[in-house]
């Protein structure tokens, strides 16, 4: 089946394109959800107007996240745990510890957009990916340290 899509669909198509799906494809998920159009004239000319919109959202969208970015980059994410004698750290830090972390610094980012595979369970510096738009991904350096206790490290 022919449709146009109305928004990007991963392993599909990027919004605006005709493409070839299958039939229970676009019946069962992309129409209901509104994702794509059956592909016919009129449809043709109602999302190439919406297209020209879209893209100067998408320009505005995406210069937001570059200067988000620019903030990004220049704070320090420091999380102290506590660690055991072998340098075992008792907790980890997860995507939901560092969302919190940029919430109190001004930043409100939603967790999912944080990639990272697994929680970090290690003393060091690591990088975390944060995508901000489909276009605008941001490095974040995390430190784990010691939690100093009673003055002693």
């Amino acid at each position: 089946m022919e449709i146009i899509l109305r928004e990007h669909v991963d392993h599909v198509g990027r919004r605006g394109e005709i493409v070839k799906v299958a039939d229970g494809y676009a019946r069962n998920y992309l129409l209901p959800r509104k994702l794509a159009l059956l592909a016919t004239d009129g449809n043709k000319k109602r999302v190439e107007r919406e297209r020209k919109i879209m893209e100067a959202r998408e320009a505005e969208e995406r210069g937001q996240a570059e200067a988000i970015s620019v903030r990004l980059q220049a704070l320090e994410l420091v999380f102290p745990r506590r660690v055991g004698d072998t340098e075992q750290l008792y907790g980890s830090v997860t995507s939901s510890d560092i969302a919190d972390f940029l919430k109190a610094n001004g930043f409100d980012i939603d967790r999912r957009k944080l990639v990272l595979p697994e929680a970090l369970k290690t003393l060091g510096e690591h990088t975390v990916a944060l995508k901000l738009h489909r276009e605008v991904s941001v490095p974040l350096k995390v430190q784990v340290v010691k939690e100093v206790k009673g003055g002693q490290a």
